[in-house]
């Protein structure tokens, strides 16, 4: 110590770098100062850098920086109320394109229903389609995004920019009728071959137009979004949402979880899809979600869920009731 510049013992054999104690290298020792620093009532969780900042006005030991930094990035409190501060992840990802009308379809659930026995509460015809040998394909659980076109495509003669033209138009090759123009002569009639040649030649043209707009449309879309994967075996978090049961009176949700878990993947559905292996209170739940619904866990789970004080729902929201409600106007 006498030849290490800065370092003195006192008479107690306390080792002092400045004013600064030098904590030994004993981990359950580190641990515990790092733990009083970022968990306890008066800290609240504080990012790395604040931490260090704080520690270092009175302890030092060789990587103190990088010890702070990595108990607090797996630190699970941490991680489920952390807010992300980067692009939307989950690069955009076209449907692909049908050969022919009617060839793929978008359907809704019939929804809020009283729940069966089995606690499923939605409606969907599963008979017919192995008759006519069709294959279902689900969208990813709470991503409307994944089959917009469901919703968009109701108002059959809007004119849409991705096709340049109606679906009405689209289907049929002529423009539907409205009441407006019922006092004007119908369009040319066309019979035999010509109508497979007519249609042949609409169908190339709403395939053109439409890969013209999604390569538009993903180019767009992933300046604002970046990549992100995982594997098989990670563990994630799972992103909730809050509904106020009562108005917070002007607090923030800064603190609220966001996210619940962590959960393991056990498959991989597609590009930006993975399917979780969630627990039996989340059973009503379908099991596949998209990536940016997902953040990695970066520590095997030493407990499962932290879902007792949420009351999670099967739609991924808690209802947040105020834990005192301290002054009403």
């Amino acid at each position: 110590l006498d030849k290490a510049p800065g370092f003195k013992e006192d008479a107690d054999g306390t080792v002092w770098y400045g004013s600064r104690v030098c904590v030994p290298n004993i981990k359950p020792i580190r641990e515990l100062i790092l733990k009083e620093a970022h968990e306890t009532a008066y800290s609240i969780h504080l990012g790395s850098e604040k931490i260090y900042q704080d520690l270092k006005q009175k302890f030092w030991w060789y990587g103190m920086k990088r010890d702070v930094a990595v108990y607090v990035a797996l630190c699970d409190i941490w991680q489920r109320v952390k807010a992300e501060h980067q692009k939307t992840t989950g690069l955009l990802q076209p449907l692909k394109i049908p050969e022919w009308k009617w060839e793929k379809i978008g359907m809704d659930f019939i929804v809020g229903l009283p729940r069966t026995q089995s606690g499923f509460d939605s409606i969907w015809v599963v008979r017919l389609h192995e008759s006519m040998d069709t294959k279902l394909n689900f969208s990813s659980a709470y991503h409307p995004q994944t089959d917009g076109q469901t919703q968009r495509t109701n108002l059959e003669d809007i004119y849409q920019a991705s096709i340049k033209m109606s679906p009405f138009q689209a289907l049929y090759g002529r423009r539907c009728r409205m009441p407006l123009h019922w006092d004007q002569p119908g369009e040319k009639q066309i019979y035999g071959p010509e109508i497979i040649e007519d249609a042949e030649r609409q169908v190339q043209i709403v395939k053109e137009n439409l890969r013209i707009a999604q390569t538009r449309q993903k180019s767009y879309a992933d300046h604002r979004r970046r990549d992100l994967e995982f594997a098989v075996g990670d563990y994630v978090y799972l992103k909730v949402s809050s509904i106020q049961g009562l108005r917070r009176f002007k607090v923030k949700e800064k603190l609220a979880p966001r996210y619940i878990g962590s959960f393991k993947i056990i498959d991989r559905k597609g590009e930006v899809v993975y399917q979780l292996e969630l627990p039996d209170r989340l059973s009503g739940v379908h099991d596949v979600f998209h990536v940016f619904q997902l953040k990695k866990g970066l520590r095997v789970p030493e407990e499962q869920l932290h879902m007792d004080d949420l009351n999670v729902q099967n739609d991924l929201t808690y209802i947040e009731y105020p834990v005192q409600i301290l002054e009403t106007a």
